[in-house]
């Protein structure tokens, strides 16, 4: 039989393999335990990872014991309570030590602690976001032809000593050894061989100066072929890199919200727990990944993070500017066929209703043409508006492209983007 030892070395952890075992096999228990994290802490923590603890008795091994049952006729030495015959109470609680399980109180104070440990932070957010998947992930065209990598390319006579390639230096070095050696390999055997004809003679034929100079000859041979250097700067040879293109995945997400005055700090910190949800999301599928927020009342503009969620401006709702002002930045900075493009809304579904028809028609004739995805979050608690009914419409016209959820409070966040990046069956 043949056995195969695995001695590869880990590359952080010297344990990982089993580490990875471990976290497939309570899988189960570690999901429920991350999502109960997720809704307890706040989505800004999900830079760190999580301690994770999984009850005694769910890491417990299966074994096989011998049980109290049978039929036996014994008498311990020393007994002086009982008789052949008498019938002995089976002691209760099954197998256990202490009669109470491994988990459970005893008479004596003691039990065992559930088993804890701690997830990394890639760790964690595997958890968070296993059984997900962005819809309609592509890899857009080769455009910005700065973004280069260095790729390996053969090998050169010229380099840094970093980059020297021992094997093909090695080989470079064996054949100028073999091709310098051989001949004065075939001069000092001829000459080797001169000097045995010679010597063989008979003392009267025999010419002493023919054989001192044979002897000279192959003593300047052999020193000329431990001259021959194992390794020369010649033979070195150096992996050589060129700066190659290549096919860049990029993605921008356009996070928009409403700051009317209809919508509170609470409602705000909800959208933000989404929106920072959503980029870590795209963070983990896409090389690179840039942020667009564009903040609406009557009005809409394009504004960096601090101002899109902490500016005290507000004013009445007019959803349809935010909309076309999308579509602006999109046709200026981001064209479709370089771009992966992803739009996250959130508001509390007031708008004007006049406005609400104009929004449907811009989403369905100009953004959801261009976009992968779009998802709008309605954070009330109260009934639909308008401008939900008319996203129903958009909804219906793009099943795979468009999603809307309606979120009451901040437990609500993580269930909602499960809802909305579920996977998938093919073709759905």
């Amino acid at each position: 039989m043949s056995y195969f030892i695995d001695r590869r070395a880990n590359a952080k952890h010297k344990s990982a393999v089993n580490r990875q075992r471990f976290l497939d096999r309570y899988r189960t228990h570690i999901k429920r335990s991350v999502e109960e994290a997720v809704n307890r802490r706040s989505i800004t923590d999900m830079e760190r990872g999580e301690k994770v603890s999984i009850p005694t008795r769910d890491i417990s091994e299966p074994v096989f014991q011998h049980g109290p049952g049978g039929k036996r006729r014994i008498i311990a030495p020393g007994n002086q309570e009982f008789v052949e015959g008498d019938r002995l109470q089976r002691p209760s609680g099954g197998g256990g030590e202490n009669g109470a399980g491994e988990g459970g109180a005893s008479n004596q104070g003691e039990g065992m602690d559930e088993f804890a440990f701690t997830l990394s932070r890639e760790e964690f957010l595997d958890f968070v976001f296993d059984g997900l998947e962005l819809p309609h992930l592509e890899r857009k065209a080769m455009v910005d032809l700065d973004e280069v990598r260095p790729v390996r390319a053969g090998v050169s006579k010229e380099g840094v000593p970093a980059r020297v390639n021992i094997v093909r230096s090695m080989r470079e070095a064996h054949a100028r050894r073999i091709a310098m050696r051989a001949p004065i390999r075939r001069a000092l055997r001829d000459a080797r061989d001169a000097l045995e004809a010679e010597e063989r003679k008979d003392p009267v034929l025999r010419n002493p100066a023919r054989i001192a100079e044979l002897k000279a000859e192959i003593e300047r041979l052999e020193k000329r072929l431990e001259a021959v250097p194992f390794i020369d700067t010649y033979d070195l040879r150096y992996n050589h890199l060129v700066n190659q293109p290549q096919p860049s995945s990029k993605a921008v997400m356009f996070c928009v919200m409403d700051v009317s005055g209809s919508m509170t700090q609470a409602h705000k910190d909800i959208a933000k727990r989404f929106f920072l949800l959503l980029y870590l999301f795209l963070e983990r599928n896409y090389e690179k990944v840039e942020l667009v927020f564009v903040r609406h009342h009557t009005a809409a503009r394009e504004v960096d993070e601090e101002e899109f969620f902490y500016s005290r401006e507000t004013g009445g709702t007019i959803v349809s500017s935010a909309l076309s002002l999308v579509d602006d930045i999109i046709v200026e900075r981001y064209p479709p066929g370089q771009w992966n493009l992803y739009v996250a809304q959130a508001s509390d579904g007031d708008n004007w209703d006049d406005d609400s028809v104009t929004c449907r028609d811009l989403l369905i004739r100009k953004l959801m043409p261009r976009v992968q995805y779009f998802t709008y979050v309605e954070i009330t608690p109260h009934a639909h508006q308008a401008l939900w009914e008319e996203y129903e419409t958009v909804a219906t016209e793009f099943p795979a492209r468009f999603a809307m959820r309606q979120i009451v409070e901040a437990g609500d966040i993580y269930p909602v983007f499960r809802e909305l990046f579920k996977r998938r069956a093919a073709g759905g």
